[in-house]
Parts: C-alpha cells; sequence; structure tokens
C-alpha cells in the first residue's frame, strides 16, 4: 500500500503543478486511491456529505462573509488613522502601522487575504511616498496578511478543530501566542531596515495634548471596528453563543457598520461583495468535500500507522521527530493552501504526534503557523501573488524583501512554537480549555 500512496501524492503533486482547479487535483488521486485499495466511491461520497453538513464547519464561510464585508466597507483606513496616532511618527514608525493593522485586520476577518486587499490600497502607495521601496512596503503589507490566518477568529482554527473534533476555542487560542511575536518580531525587522532608508519623510511632530486629541478623536471613528472582535471573542469565551453563531452575530454586525457607520458599503458593492464571498465559499466547500474524501480514503487504509512506522523508523528522538513534522508542514504549504493542508495534513500526522506525547492543541499552533506561512512562499503563495498584484510590483521587487520577514521573522516562531509548547498552551489552559 506504500507504492500506491506515493502514487497518488506523485498524481497530486503532477496535477497541482499542471495548473489544474484544487478539487480536480485531489480528484485525480482520490480516484486513484478508490481504485487501488477497492473502495467505494458511493459510500465515500455519502460519507463526506454526512461531513459537510457540521453546524461548524457553517462558521467558516459566515466569517468569509463577515470579513468581506467588513473588508470592503472602508475601516482600514480608520484603523490605520487611529495605530498611526501611537507609532507613526517615528522612523519606520508607518510599517509598524502596517503590522499592527493587518493584526487588528485579521481579528475581524479571519483571512489572510482580507488584510493586503482592504490595507494594501492606499498603505503601499502611501509608504512610497514616504520613502520606502514599493517592493519593500508591498512584502511587509503582504507578509503581515497571514497573521489573518493566527489571530482569532481563525478560519483554518475552525477547520482544524472540526478535522480533529479538538476544541475550536482552544485552537482558537493556541495561536495568539505565535501571532502576537510575530507582530514583534515583524515590527523589529521594520524598525531595524527603516535605518537604512535615509529617504523616508517623517511626519511632523506635535504636542503631546495634540496628540491626545487625535488618539480621542481617532479611537472613536475605530471604535466599531475595534469592538467587533472584543463582540466576538468575548461572547464566544464568555459562553454567550458558539463559534458558529458568533459568526452570524459578525455577519449581522458588519452589514450595518458597513451601511451605517464607515458608509462604504452601497446596494450595488454589496451585491457585489456578497457575491465574490459565495464564489469564494463555494470553491473552498468543494475542494474541501474531495480532500476531505482522500483524506478519508487515507485513514480507511490505515496511511496514518503507516507514517507512525515510518517516522519512528527514522529516528525515535521527539525533538527530530518534530523537525521532520515541519518539513513536512513546509512541503504541504509549497503545494496546496491552508484549509487543504489542515485538512490532509491533520488526520496523518495528529496520531504521531500524540504518539510523541504532544497536545492536539499544541499541535494547532504548529500547522496554523506552518501551513500559514504557505501563503507567502511559492510556488503556491497566493497571497503573495494578491500583494504583488495589490502593490503592483514584480516578483524579483517583493522576493527579497519577503525571504527576509520570513527567514529572520517567521521561521525562528515557527520553532519557537514547536519546540516551545507553553507558548500555545498557556493561554488555552489560563482560561480552562486544554
Amino acid at each position: 500500500m506504500i507504492t500506491e500512496v506515493i502514487i497518488a501524492l506523485i498524481i497530486l503533486v503532477v496535477l497541482l503543478m499542471l495548473g489544474l482547479p484544487l478539487p480536480f487535483c485531489f480528484g485525480g488521486a482520490l480516484f486513484f486511491m478508490t481504485f487501488a485499495g477497492n473502495i467505494s466511491m458511493g459510500g465515500l461520497m455519502l460519507w463526506g456529505f454526512t461531513q459537510m453538513t457540521s453546524f461548524v464547519l457553517l462558521a467558516a464561510p459566515l466569517f468569509i462573509l463577515a470579513g468581506s464585508i467588513m473588508g470592503k466597507s472602508g475601516i482600514a483606513q480608520y484603523l490605520l488613522n487611529f495605530v498611526n496616532v501611537l507609532v507613526g511618527r517615528i522612523k519606520g514608525g508607518l510599517g509598524v502601522v502596517a503590522t499592527v493593522t493587518c493584526a487588528i485586520i485579521g481579528a475581524i476577518s479571519g483571512s489572510g487575504f482580507t488584510g493586503v486587499a482592504a490595507i494594501g490600497p492606499f498603505l503601499i502607495p502611501r509608504m512610497a511616498e514616504e520613502g520606502y521601496p514599493r517592493g519593500y512596503a508591498t512584502a511587509l503589507v503582504t507578509c503581515s496578511s497571514i497573521l489573518g490566518l493566527l489571530i482569532p477568529p481563525s478560519i483554518i482554527m475552525i477547520i482544524y478543530g472540526w478535522v480533529t473534533e479538538t476544541s475550536i476555542l482552544a485552537c482558537f487560542l493556541a495561536t495568539v501566542g505565535p501571532g502576537l511575536l510575530i507582530v514583534v518580531a515583524f515590527s523589529i525587522i521594520n524598525l531595524i531596515a527603516a535605518r537604512r532608508m535615509p529617504g523616508l519623510v517623517l511626519e511632523p511632530p506635535i504636542t503631546l495634548r495634540e496628540k491626545g486629541g487625535q488618539l480621542l478623536s481617532r479611537g472613536w471613528q475605530a471604535a466599531p471596528a475595534l469592538l467587533m472582535p472584543c463582540v466576538i471573542l468575548g461572547g464566544i469565551y464568555g459562553g454567550v453563543f458558539t463559534p458558529t453563531e458568533a459568526a452570524a452575530v459578525a455577519v449581522v454586525y458588519s452589514i450595518p457598520v458597513g451601511f451605517l457607520i464607515y458608509r462604504g458599503l452601497t446596494g450595488k458593492n454589496f451585491y457585489r461583495i456578497v457575491r465574490e464571498a459565495a464564489i469564494t465559499v463555494g470553491a473552498i466547500m468543494v475542494m474541501i468535500y474531495v480532500c476531505l474524501m482522500l483524506a478519508q480514503t487515507f485513514v480507511m487504509l490505515r496511511v496514518p500507522q503507516m507514517v507512525i512506522a515510518f517516522m519512528f523508523g527514522i529516528t525515535t528522538n521527539k525533538y527530530l521527530l518534530l523537525l521532520l513534522v515541519n518539513l513536512f508542514l513546509f512541503f504541504i504549504g509549497l503545494i496546496m493552501n491552508d484549509a487543504t493542508g489542515i485538512i490532509l495534513g491533520a488526520p496523518l500526522l495528529l496520531p504521531l504526534v500524540i504518539e510523541m506525547g504532544i497536545s492536539p492543541v499544541h499541535f494547532a499552533a504548529i500547522m496554523g503557523t506552518n501551513l500559514a506561512m504557505g501563503g507567502v512562499t511559492p510556488p503556491y503563495a497566493s497571497i503573495l501573488y494578491l500583494g504583488m498584484r495589490v502593490g503592483n510590483v514584480e516578483f524579483l521587487d517583493i522576493l527579497k524583501p519577503t525571504i527576509k520577514f520570513l527567514v529572520f521573522g517567521y521561521v525562528p516562531i515557527v520553532f519557537v512554537t514547536t519546540y516551545w509548547p507553553a507558548l500555545s498552551l498557556w493561554l488555552p489552559r489560563l482560561l480552562g480549555y486544554a
């Protein structure tokens, strides 16, 4: 059966390299596995359909819709203005503003695309006007946007909790520590890089009284946006509603905020936003359905047990095994999106990490940080390509600063998350979820 699994993976990789839509790629591997393993496709499709009707999974499309509405409603400008009061007048401060604002947007949308789509169109030109190289500005905003996959509510953590039957609330909390560390790391890297940019233009200094006045006025303007994650997460952890109900509340909350407060929504663009979100959700659900069936064939054919035997055949050292797990997840992130990587990788690797004595909640953070990086690492790099279009830059312009942020800011946090369980477990344990 090892041979059949290897052939299925080769089929998957070849179809991905040919550029076929993801459902067809996984469908090809699925067709081969069901044929080789003599598994009933009809029964598998029925099982997959019953899994897709899960109430928990409904949270993902609702958060996607809420994030799309808030992202197009004009909130990004108010968030930027508010954060800019705090650090915007120091050298490199605007780059810190970009990172922090992307983290806040992530706490609203749960998606890695929303940050670059909502902030990039006006922040990247503004950074370029103040002396930042355009490729650098685009790389910073793009890399910071993957914080949307780590700062709760996170769509990939919803999917992980659903696939592994782990508490979604605990998974939300597990990625908070790594996410905040990445914010700090990116901010420090940016401040150091800004010292080597002699052409940076700083805003004129203001008095403490003027700063206090701006903080109040801009804080008031940004309050409806800042209130949204407080309502969502406060309601979830306060026991008021479930994550799925919280997603519905987010949609209901975002509509009047977009129409009446920020006024970025109109009848015409609201229809377009809902339509685009529906197309996105449809594509994601089809992909999840096919990928879920492929993962189930692996489980039915005892592939996870084979993975455990293979890994322990290489080494029994826990730290080396964790390194191999990270390398495997990095490879998955290179060729497929985060949601697909979770569905395919979690059933295969979770039995292994449990055998190693690792908590499923800790493993949620390991998978989250690894697969979020795939959004900006080619060849998949969907968030990176979106950032290039938004920033109007070439690949070579964005490549060098992106590598800098990943190598010096992101990858170290991945290893800290992997080898220091307390980083991802202290908050779930503090609140009684792990």
